[in-house]
């Protein structure tokens, strides 16, 4: 049976190898002067800034190839009519996971060379950008055209995820955790 083409960004499923999700998330900020929507499971960067009372840093959308300091696990309501993701240019606050050992699935994307078990070990950027408006879910997705051992790429592929009806192929589903962390340094990829 194939995977189902469900990309939803990187949602966090465990603390290094601790079983079960045990997320540590912090509160962030990002300011209306930010003209970029931000979906839950998108990757953030520190923005070097605060907000107006200096306590939560700002964070923006990274790129592909960033170092960041986490991933938007919640977009929090500013009044009953919130949307459940930021759009752009509205001040927004966002919970984001953001310990370096935290452990995160992502569907790999369509097409190319699906990776094998021989990827596991080797770091890989993503592709993909922007999100669902109707889900909120971040579109990112793992891309299968970069595994390699160097150590600036995005993630670190750490196995296939153990989830009932996953299997190696299109879309499946991966572990990874963020390679080039905002409060830790990058480390090269095994092979």
């Amino acid at each position: 049976m194939a995977n189902l083409d469900a990309a939803a960004g990187l949602r966090p499923v465990r603390l290094g190898s601790a079983s079960g999700y045990c997320a540590r998330e912090t509160k962030y900020f990002i300011p209306a002067t930010d003209s970029t929507a931000v979906f839950i499971g998108t990757p953030v960067k520190l923005a070097g800034s605060a907000d107006t009372d200096g306590t939560h840093a700002t964070v923006t959308a990274a790129s592909s190839t960033d170092e960041c300091v986490g991933v938007v696990t919640a977009v929090l309501p500013d009044n009953a009519d919130s949307l459940i993701y930021r759009a752009a240019s509205t001040a927004r606050y966002v919970m984001v996971a953001d310990d370096p050992a935290q452990v995160f699935e992502v569907q790999e994307v369509s097409g190319g060379t699906a990776l094998t078990a021989a990827a596991v070990g080797l770091n890989a950027n993503w592709a993909g950008s922007g999100g669902s408006t109707s889900t909120g879910l971040s579109s990112i997705e793992l891309n299968n055209a970069t595994e390699a051992t160097t150590a600036t790429l995005d993630f670190q592929i750490l196995g296939l995820s153990p989830v009932s009806g996953n299997a190696l192929g299109e879309h499946a589903k991966w572990l990874v955790k963020l390679n080039n962390h905002q409060f830790v340094d990058g480390t090269t990829g095994i092979s």
